[in-house]
């Protein structure tokens, strides 16, 4: 028993535990629930292992995914029935259940949200650091297959990506004043605060939609529609700043 004690408990403390099979080379047998909590006596061990099992069960079903919240969440959703994106009930981010991005991008589309290529010499890079997708390129700004045409495009990137990153910013200022209210509420006589922070949550989610706008934008420059969107674009802003 302390032996199988001590190598259940390295095999859980590894995150390896699930598909650990016993000791012995020539036998195949896992060991069940029932048996290794009969043996592992250590409740910190314990909640390990039983947090193994709950991230193998996630991993297994299609329909289910952790919050990807980049502040970190334990939080599991359920994908059905909520499309591109749903919140999470406990710390209300929202994510893109059809995409590795981490969160929900309305109005980019998904392929939006992947990556930048270089239509001369294919080089791909991040559209939110502009890092390289491959770091054995050199700097894309220098890339030697750039033309006035290319010129002309790297300056209307830039354009619409100081935007974005400007509304990225600008959300992130809207989250921190409605995390500084939330506090000053908790403080004794202090009137109703919960129309400033209504107005807070509206304030987050228009940068946010202005944010992915520009990446909309900018893939979609050259469609009959974009007169519209950009008009309705500049509406939002113009209220959002007044917000």
């Amino acid at each position: 028993q302390p032996c199988w004690r001590e190598y259940l408990t390295t095999r859980i403390e590894q995150n390896m535990v699930v598909n650990c099979t016993c000791p012995i080379s020539e036998c195949r047998a896992q060991p069940t629930t029932a048996f290794i909590y009969s043996i592992v006596s250590s409740e910190e061990i314990i909640a390990k292992y039983e947090k193994a099992l709950l991230r193998r069960y996630v991993e297994c079903c299609s329909n289910l995914t952790w919050c990807t919240n980049p502040q970190g969440c334990d939080q599991i959703l359920l994908k059905d029935g909520l499309g591109y994106g749903g919140a999470c009930s406990k710390c209300s981010w929202i994510s893109c259940f059809n995409c590795n991005f981490p969160e929900a991008h309305y109005p980019a589309s998904c392929s939006h949200m992947s990556r930048m290529t270089c239509a001369k010499c294919n080089h791909g890079f991040c559209w939110r650091c502009l890092k390289p997708w491959r770091p054995n390129h050199k700097d894309y700004y220098n890339c030697s297959a750039m033309v006035s045409k290319a010129a002309w495009q790297e300056k209307r990137f830039q354009d619409y990506n100081e935007r974005c990153t400007f509304h990225h910013h600008a959300r992130e200022f809207a989250i921190s004043l409605r995390n500084s209210i939330s506090s000053i509420r908790e403080m004794p006589k202090i009137r109703n605060l919960t129309f400033v922070l209504d107005a807070c949550k509206v304030l987050e989610q228009a940068r946010k939609v202005l944010a992915y706008s520009c990446v909309y934008s900018y893939y979609n420059q050259d469609t009959e529609s974009m007169d519209i969107v950009e008009q309705q674009t500049e509406s939002l802003e113009l209220l959002t700043n007044a917000l």
